[in-house]
C-alpha cells in the first residue's frame, strides 16, 4: 500500500467493488463470499497440529478454513489463550468485530497478561470510532508490555481520530523511538489500527515528516513531507519555521521539493 502504517491492516475487502461498464454505466460486481476450500481439521489430529494448519490457512487468506481448526484445537484443548487470539485476529480480518472482540476476550479471560489481546480489543474500540476506549486498551497493554512499538502507533491513530495532534505526535514519536521502521511496514506483533479518516492523511505525514527530520532520517523526512504535499496540507509554510525541520532545510532537496509545488499545494 501507499501508505505503511495503513498497516494496521487488516480490514479485508469482501464488499461491493465498482467496474465501469461502457461509457455510461455504471455497474457494481458483489464479491463472492467466502467458501471453505480446505479440508476439514482430522479428527486425530494434534492441538499443535491444528493450530499451526489454521495458521497456514490464515496466512492464504482462507479465513473460514482457518477458523475451522483453531476451533477444532479449542475443542481438544480448551483454554489457550493464544488460539483466541489467532481465531479473533481472523474474526476481524472479516470485519466481524463482535465475533473478534469475544475471542480477543476470551483469550485475555484465560490469560489476563496477555498485552497482544488487550491491545486487539483496542483495535476494535477504534474500528467502532470509540477513540477513547481504544487509547485505553493501549493503555493497558503497555503497562502489560512495556515499550511495544506497535501499541504506541496505534495509540497515534487513536489520538489522530480524536483530532488530538500533540498526543498523537507524541504517540508515534515513541513508536519510532522504539522501532525505526514501524510506521514503514506491518507490525507483527498484535493488530496495527488504520488510520484514519483520509483529511487527516496529509496532516499525518507532515508530523511523521517531522519525526523523521528530528532523528535525522532525510530520505524518509522528504518522502512524507512529499506526500503531505501532494495531498494538500494547507500547513505546509510551518516547514521554513518549524525547529523540527531546521537541519532539513539545509538539504538541497529540500529546496528543491518545496520549489516544485506538487499539485495539491496552491501558490
Amino acid at each position: 500500500m501507499r501508505r505503511p502504517f495503513l498497516l494496521c491492516f487488516l480490514t479485508l475487502a469482501i464488499s461491493a467493488v465498482p467496474t465501469l461498464q461502457a461509457q455510461t454505466t455504471e455497474m457494481v460486481q458483489i464479491s463472492p463470499p467466502t467458501i471453505r476450500r480446505a479440508e476439514p481439521p482430522a479428527p486425530n489430529a494434534s492441538v499443535a497440529e491444528l493450530e499451526k494448519r489454521g495458521d497456514e490457512l490464515r496466512a492464504e487468506k482462507n479465513f473460514l478454513d482457518a477458523l475451522d481448526y483453531y476451533r477444532a484445537a479449542l475443542a481438544k484443548q480448551p483454554g489457550q489463550a493464544v488460539i483466541y487470539n489467532k481465531a479473533g485476529i481472523t474474526e476481524l480480518m472479516m470485519q466481524r468485530y463482535k465475533e473478534a472482540g469475544k475471542d480477543f476476550s476470551h483469550a485475555i479471560h484465560f490469560d489476563h497478561s496477555y498485552a497482544n489481546a488487550v491491545n486487539n480489543l483496542g483495535v476494535i474500540d477504534y474500528e467502532a470510532k470509540k477513540y477513547g476506549k481504544a487509547i485505553q486498551q493501549y493503555e493497558k497493554a503497555l503497562h502489560l508490555q512495556p515499550d511495544t512499538a506497535s501499541f504506541y502507533s496505534n495509540m497515534g491513530a487513536a489520538y489522530f481520530g480524536k483530532k488530538e495532534f500533540e498526543q498523537a505526535s507524541e504517540a508515534y514519536s515513541k513508536a519510532l523511538e522504539l522501532d525505526p521502521d514501524i510506521l514503514e511496514r506491518n507490525s507483527h506483533n498484535g493488530v496495527s489500527a488504520q488510520l484514519p479518516s483520509p483529511d487527516d492523511r496529509a496532516r499525518y505525514d507532515y508530523i511523521v515528516a517531522k519525526l523523521c527530520a528530528v532523528r535525522g532520517e532525510s530520505d524518509r523526512a522528504l518522502q512524507h513531507l512529499h506526500r503531505a504535499m501532494e495531498e494538500g496540507y494547507k500547513g505546509i509554510g510551518e516547514v521554513y519555521k518549524d525547529p523540527g525541520f531546521a537541519e532539513l532545510r539545509k538539504d538541497s532537496r529540500f529546496t528543491e521539493l518545496m520549489a516544485a509545488r506538487p499539485l495539491g499545494i496552491p501558490e
